[in-house]
């Protein structure tokens, strides 16, 4: 085709379509995301109230076909991949989302719809167990002709147990229709279909955005606590770990010093507290209270505010029993002098 003969083609172009396609280009660059959905089988009833519903989050805009491939190609930079999309009745549909909440809000906004006769059923269809609600009368034969399970008791028809009448990609029969309206099934869902969405230079398929959200963010989440507590473990020192490795150094630098008995200004306060503690557990073992300033007697040992450092002392448990009456005597007496002058020279 010649350029000329192409000038000739352009310029025969109504006007109106000329609009409509500037327009839905327009439509296009104006929003973050961009997609095309099928809207095939929707009441327009009802598709204006899916309109209302997307009001302030997205918009959607129905064109023929030809035009919304035409400003689809116009626009480029991607956006001509949506238009293997554009069969059928389908629309395009704008939003500043992203593409997964997009997805997310179309899949919710769908409604259950009974299924006319001819169709694809879209999932298994099952007629469950119970009563119908339907007087006796020839319907127990049509349940029983499409493969449920059916029979009359007690004044009413009952399915007598779950009966799966058409398993899905099959065709809905005149029978199955019929039986499935008058117990008001509805097998199938209405709403805007997602076809394909292009954001940000991306291209995304609906298996793509098929995905749960908030189980997406705790895997993140797990994954970071764990990467973080990684590069704790391994002294990785980043802008986000020195934080908790500064702490842990600090924590391990205090420990140190308690046990090794440090002087230090920060540490005094709980040095006090741990000689403290030391002293009163020796006091508590000393059975001569004449041995003891007062404010030392009649007390019960006291757990230490650190870990005991094992010493190879051993427990007062682990004393040899005296042999006899005689050295038991003299070790009191040992005992008691020693332990007076340790302790009157410490007390003064």
């Amino acid at each position: 085709m010649s350029d000329s003969t192409a000038v000739r083609q352009t310029e025969t172009i109504p006007e109106w379509k000329r609009r409509e396609v500037d327009e839905l280009v327009s439509f296009v660059e104006q929003f973050e995301s961009v997609g095309v959905v099928g809207v095939a089988g929707i009441p327009s009833r009802q598709l204006q109230s899916m309109r209302r519903e997307l009001h302030g989050s997205a918009s959607l805009r129905v064109s023929r076909n030809t035009l919304t491939t035409r400003a689809l190609e116009s626009v480029g930079e991607g956006f001509e991949a949506l238009t293997d999309y554009v069969n059928g009745q389908v629309a395009l549909v704008g939003t500043d989302d992203n593409p997964f909440g997009l997805y997310k809000q179309l899949e919710e906004s769908k409604t259950p719809a009974p299924i006319s006769a001819g169709e694809i059923a879209p999932d298994d269809i099952l007629i469950e167990e119970g009563d119908t609600g339907v007087d006796p009368g020839p319907f127990v034969g049509e349940l029983q002709q499409v493969g449920a399970s059916a029979r009359i008791m007690q004044g009413s028809i009952k399915v007598t147990e779950d009966s799966k009448v058409l398993e899905a990609g099959e065709p809905v029969s005149e029978e199955l229709a019929g039986v499935l309206g008058e117990l008001g099934i509805e097998p199938k869902e209405v709403g805007l279909d997602l076809r394909g969405v292009h954001s940000d230079g991306v291209f995304f398929e609906p298996e793509e955005l098929a995905i749960d959200a908030d189980a997406y963010q705790a895997d993140i989440e797990t994954a970071a606590a764990h990467a973080q507590n990684l590069a704790v473990n391994a002294a990785i020192a980043t802008e986000a770990v020195m934080p908790a490795l500064v702490r842990t150094a600090a924590g391990n630098g205090r420990a140190l010093g308690l046990d090794a008995a440090v002087e230090n200004r920060e540490l005094m306060t709980d040095l006090i507290a741990r000689a403290d503690t030391q002293l009163r557990n020796v006091a508590a073992q000393i059975d001569d209270e004449d041995a003891l300033p007062e404010e030392l007697t009649d007390i019960e040992p006291e757990p230490e505010p650190e870990e005991p450092v094992e010493t190879g002392e051993e427990s007062p448990e682990e004393e040899p029993e005296s042999t006899s009456a005689g050295d038991a005597d003299d070790n009191d007496d040992d005992d008691g002098d020693d332990g007076a002058e340790g302790l009157g020279a410490m007390f003064g």
